[in-house]
């Protein structure tokens, strides 16, 4: 049934979500001023990342099927004001430990608002404004990355470091607001919370996310290492054990998996994202390094990419309602391929026009043929009953293959020394690779005849 109040739901979703997308990308450019301020090391401040990062990772999906069980709007809301509580708490944070603290908070606000607000527009719309919707909530979320680091930097300049986390107030009184007063409540209430499947998955995620943090910072497998990766492939082995044997009461039936589109539809989410995470990490990377850049300049080099997928992804949220999402999510990630293989032609002082933009602009053409039709086929590819647990799988899927990606990234920014340009083409290789073998997946997987909100039910 379609929502009373479409446009408002819609803005009330994406307001939500944007304080995540922004916060994860705002914060990076505050790292100097915060460590100048509270005396961090460069080693320290890192953790100001993952310690958003962590959480966020690990209770995505918890937080979904929590939305699935007690309500969505209501878990919407309460991950909202968790997020505002802890920003507040971050900027006047006194000390580095005092921030960490803090970060953590937000990231377990943001792993509840981000499935929920996805939940919520696959509840409130159907087949056409489905699309629509879920294509306009990709866009904007694309575009709130973008403006987040030029906006952190003006407010660091202009106001200083605690000023980014003031911001998020006003936007999540309204987000609270508007979800309070218009959005409908959705939940499946006869469906059991999965305690125990919820607690192996925030294990699993959490070692894995934990150990993967430390591999990228210690740029080497040592005994902590490998324990926290040994302990995080046990974790999922003891959920799958334990989903297995719940049945139909589990968070995360193992019969999702016999849906051949939801199972395809991971891998390729996992293989894309991880070679995106990766490439984006190394080029600013390179340009600031290799080719003279400032920090400013080599932000604003990447400002097509979300600037295009933001634009884009409405218009393929509608072509995706039309013709299903196995074509836009085959062609997509091929794009992407050809737009990792142009980056081979930045080099030491390369020219931006020649050598960034055209990859820059092949990936952001293909990323915005993927954003909005991944998302609608996701929701499509399971019942109604687990769509919150979905985009939250989903959506931890994604950040997984980032954090692994990075973490490999990083080692390659330590180990390449001189040949920092020959590692970063080799990287773009790589990631062309994966993007690739996501479209082939995407080919493979997907029915021909499948529409945005008639996917294959498991």
């Amino acid at each position: 049934m379609a929502a009373k109040h479409p446009n408002l739901t819609l803005t009330a979703c994406i307001l939500a979500s944007s304080l995540a997308f922004i916060d994860g990308s705002v914060t990076n450019v505050a790292l100097p001023a915060i460590g100048a301020d509270l005396h961090a090391t460069p080693a320290e401040l890192q953790w100001t990342i993952n310690a958003y990062m962590l959480p966020l990772s690990a209770l995505l999906l918890i937080g979904g099927a929590a939305g699935d069980h007690f309500g969505r709007r209501k878990l919407l809301v309460l991950g909202i004001a968790l997020f505002t509580i802890a920003s507040v708490a971050c900027a006047v944070a006194a000390d580095l430990t005092l921030l960490l603290a803090a970060r953590a908070l937000q990231g377990i606000g943001a792993a509840i608002l981000l499935p929920n607000s996805l939940a919520t527009l696959g509840h409130a719309f159907t087949g056409e404004a489905r699309g629509k919707a879920i294509g306009t909530w990709a866009g904007v979320g694309a575009i709130a990355g973008a403006v987040g680091p030029p906006l952190g930097g003006w407010l660091v300049d202009a106001i200083g470091w605690r000023a980014i986390f003031y911001i998020n107030v006003p936007v999540a009184l309204v987000a609270i607001g508007i979800a309070l007063l218009y959005v409908e409540e959705s939940s499946e209430g006869d469906l059991p919370l999965d305690l125990p499947g919820a607690l192996t998955a925030t294990l699993a995620l959490g070692a894995l996310t934990w150990a993967l943090t430390l591999w990228s910072s210690h740029h080497a497998i040592d005994t902590t290492v490998a324990i926290g990766l040994a302990a995080g492939l046990a974790a999922i082995g003891l959920f799958l054990w334990v989903e297995h044997h719940r049945g139909d009461r589990a968070m995360m039936p193992v019969a999702m998996f016999g849906s051949r589109a939801f199972a395809g539809l991971t891998l390729l989410t996992f293989l894309l994202y991880g070679a995106l995470g990766g490439v984006l990490l190394l080029l600013p990377y390179v340009l600031i390094q290799a080719g003279g850049y400032s920090a400013l300049h080599a932000g604003f080099a990447l400002l097509p990419m979300p600037l295009g997928m933001g634009i884009a992804s409405r218009i393929m949220g509608r072509i995706t309602a039309k013709v299903g999402p196995r074509w836009p999510l085959t062609i997509g990630p091929m794009i992407v391929a050809i737009g990792f293989a142009l980056l081979l032609l930045v080099d030491e002082d390369a020219p931006y026009w020649t050598s960034v933009f055209p990859g820059a602009l092949a990936i952001a053409i293909g990323m915005a043929s993927v954003a909005a039709p991944l998302t609608t086929a996701v929701l499509a590819s399971v019942d109604e009953t687990h769509t919150g647990t979905a985009s939250g799988f989903n959506s931890a899927i994604a950040r997984t293959g980032g954090l692994i990606a990075t973490a490999i990234a990083g080692a390659v920014i330590a180990a390449a020394g001189e040949g920092l340009v020959s590692a970063f083409h080799m990287g773009a290789l790589v990631g062309a690779a994966a993007a690739a073998l996501s479209g082939v997946t995407a080919f493979l997987t997907l029915d021909r005849g499948s529409r945005a909100g008639e996917g294959s039910r498991s």
